[in-house]
């Protein structure tokens, strides 16, 4: 017998079944961009699972697709736009339904608008706003978006601005209202009654990924002054392992000659995906890549901060050579230009 009633699951136990539904090798993928916390909570619920009836299964993964539609309807054109494609093809009552269970978790959010907009026009809108208020705006951007800005703006600027939104945390909708009303009367967006958290770490890391080179080494030599310990996070969050797949076998090369392949690539390894593995391996000789599947095979099961710790290591290396010129690493989602 199942474990679960129909019309009785929490969000939890919903998450566990989609999880179960999409296997281990999507569901490993998802996790990975969790948090901690709901990953053990998760963990636990799908651990208690022993069976689900196959129709629940199916009526979880039906929510789940209706849920993904709307999302992607949301973003194209808004809340409207999304209900009125979602009526005609699903009905009035099961729209509302649908839009209710999502919007209940996922507000729009603000500067709606200026999502949309092009970045140069976006740029004369803020260049002569408050660093605090670019700050804010951008981290509701896209990371191309604000990435885009922040490499225009004043070298002065991109440095106070990017020290602002590391430190941002939490903004009242009603202070967000009036940003939108004073900078912008055509930007609209949804605002929850809570708290609105933007900027920090994450958002800062994103912008910075789409930033040239040149902006990037200005706002982050600045940082190494002013906020050295701020500065040191956001390097080290730049680069993920995950992006050695974006590296040349140039730069892959390199970089293994400098990493320790006993100890610290195996174990990185461990919790890699198929295609970084096969990035590494194609840069490696067959013996080397025999002896490296030996040692990965050797290690067993690890502890997920270990991998991580040592997949660390490694993305240290990457920076280290990248500051010394020996790789290039792409900034922006496009190829560095090489003279």
């Amino acid at each position: 017998m199942s474990l679960y009633s129909k019309g009785s699951l929490t969000g939890k136990e919903k998450a566990a079944i989609l999880l179960i539904s999409l296997g281990p090798d999507l569901s490993s993928q998802v996790l990975k961009h969790m948090r901690e916390e709901d990953i053990d909570a998760l963990t636990l619920e799908i651990a208690a699972t022993r069976r689900v009836d196959q129709d629940l299964r199916d009526q979880v993964l039906a929510e789940f697709a209706d849920m993904a539609v709307a999302q992607q309807y949301i973003d194209q054109g808004g809340i409207e736009y999304a209900k009125s494609v979602l009526e005609r093809a699903l009905g009035p009552d099961k729209a509302d339904g649908v839009l209710n269970r999502l919007t209940a978790s996922l507000q729009v959010k603000p500067f709606d608008f200026a999502r949309k907009a092009d970045p140069a026009q976006l740029l004369n809108f803020l260049e002569s706003e408050a660093p605090q208020t670019i700050a804010l705006v951008l981290s509701y951007l896209s990371p191309s978006q604000a990435g885009a800005i922040m490499a225009s703006l004043g070298p002065d600027l991109q440095v106070e601005v990017s020290r602002r939104i590391a430190s941002m945390e939490g903004t009242s909708p009603e202070v967000i209202k009036e940003i939108e009303r004073v900078l912008e009367r055509k930007i609209t967006a949804v605002v929850g009654q809570d708290y609105t958290k933007v900027g920090g770490i994450t958002s800062i890391v994103d912008i910075l990924n789409n930033v040239d080179r040149q902006t990037e080494k200005t706002i982050l030599s600045a940082l190494d002054v002013e906020a050295p310990e701020l500065s040191e996070e956001i390097k080290r969050r730049m680069f993920l392992f995950e992006d050695i797949v974006y590296l040349d076998d140039r730069a892959v090369q390199q970089f293994l000659r400098e990493v320790d392949m006993s100890k610290d690539l195996p174990l990185a390894l461990k919790g890699a995906s198929e295609e970084v593995r096969g990035k590494i391996y194609k840069n490696l000789s067959s013996r080397a890549v025999e002896a490296l599947k030996e040692s990965i095979d050797y290690l067993g099961p690890v502890r997920i901060r270990d991998v991580e710790e040592a997949q660390q290591r490694i993305v240290a290396v990457i920076r280290r050579l990248e500051d010394q010129g020996q790789i290039v690493v792409g900034r922006g989602g496009g190829q560095e230009i090489l003279v």
